[in-house]
This record gives structure tokens, C-alpha cells and sequence, in this order.
């Protein structure tokens, strides 16, 4: 009896570094409603603003320790004195304005989930509670803004939270799945279209 070898076709992204291709086949465009985890791609995201994901996702871990598990409850306590430690620290991008952002962002991320509950709640509202299954033929089709992550953007911005341009939220949108950007013909994108079919 032989077994049949199959070929996994990605989005050309991923590239060809193992971390890259296990965020892309295991995370990338699959919804994600923890906050917790919610709370762990927005902190990242922000800190990816003028850098590359490749750069974040390889300090990944570096930032699961230096922020608490990625608590908002624990880093919206962080003290001028942790904050001073953080710039010191080599797991994680050592920039003032987004360790800053990071506290601030989770101070209002508490704010959110008490006003609506959860930020899960608060957050998916804004593709109607369901992900936008996109169909891009190639990475040029994929924009680095849409209408939904303006006004996202947008409302993040107005009450309170930094890092937040609209490029960023649609970058943190792919990330947890709110919209699905994997390429026709990609093998991911196979698996979820099955899912939901």
C-alpha cells in the first residue's frame, strides 16, 4: 500500500522559515474569539509598526514574558519602573513609544471588556460577527486597509487605544481570522472554505 505524499501550497508570505510556515498553516486567518488571545495579537501587531512579522514572531516568546502571558489585567499595572526594565530587555523590540502603548492599550482593552462584556464581543461586531471570507488570486490583490478596518481604526483611536492605524488593525484582522486573506489555491484556505461549507 503506498502513501500518498501531498503537497502544501501557502500564500507566498510564509516563505520558507519554520516559524513562518507553522503561524501560516496553524493561525493565519483562523478566528480566534479568547481574549486573551485577542489582547496577545493587538500588543503584537502594534509592536510590528515599521517592522517586519518575521522580526516579531521570532521574539513571540520574548514578549510572552516580558508581558505577563499577555494579561491585559497584569501589563495595564505595569509600573514606570517596569516599563524602564522593558526598554532594557532583549527578547522584545526595545522602543519607549510602544512599551508605553502596549499599558496603555491594555488599561483600555479592561475598559472595552466592561463595557461590552468582552472585547471578543466588541471586536467582531465590526464584520458582523462573522469572518469576510476574501478570494485573492495574489498577494497584490491583498490591500493593506479596508473600509471595515477604518472604522475600526477609527473607534479604537477615539477611545484611547495607540498603535491603531488602519494598516495595523487590518493586519491584526488577518491575524485573528476576522477576515481570511489566505490565496485561491492555498491549502489553508482549502481547509477553512471546507469547514464552513
Amino acid at each position: 500500500m503506498s502513501i500518498k505524499k501531498t503537497t502544501m501550497i501557502r500564500c507566498s508570505w510564509a516563505g520558507d522559515k519554520p516559524h513562518m510556515i507553522c503561524y501560516h498553516d496553524k493561525e493565519w486567518g483562523r478566528p480566534v474569539h479568547d481574549d486573551r488571545r485577542l489582547f496577545e495579537m493587538l500588543l503584537l501587531e502594534g509592536a510590528q509598526a515599521g517592522l517586519t512579522w518575521d522580526t516579531i514572531l521570532r521574539r513571540r516568546e520574548g514578549y510572552r514574558k516580558a508581558f505577563a502571558g499577555f494579561d491585559p489585567a497584569k501589563v495595564a499595572k505595569f509600573t514606570i519602573k517596569q516599563k524602564k526594565e522593558l526598554l532594557n530587555n532583549p527578547g522584545i523590540i526595545r522602543n519607549r513609544l510602544k512599551v508605553d502603548a502596549a499599558v496603555t492599550n491594555a488599561q483600555t482593552f479592561l475598559a472595552v471588556q466592561k463595557e461590552f462584556g468582552s472585547f471578543d464581543r466588541y471586536v467582531w461586531q465590526f464584520v458582523g460577527g462573522k469572518p469576510k471570507l476574501n478570494r485573492r488570486r495574489t498577494m497584490a490583490d491583498v490591500p493593506a486597509t479596508s473600509p471595515e478596518s477604518d472604522t475600526l481604526s477609527k473607534d479604537l483611536k477615539k477611545r484611547g487605544f495607540r498603535f491603531v492605524g488602519s494598516t495595523i488593525v487590518y493586519a491584526f484582522m488577518q491575524a485573528v481570522g476576522m477576515v481570511d486573506d489566505h490565496l485561491n489555491g492555498c491549502s489553508a484556505k482549502t481547509r477553512v472554505i471546507g469547514k464552513r461549507s
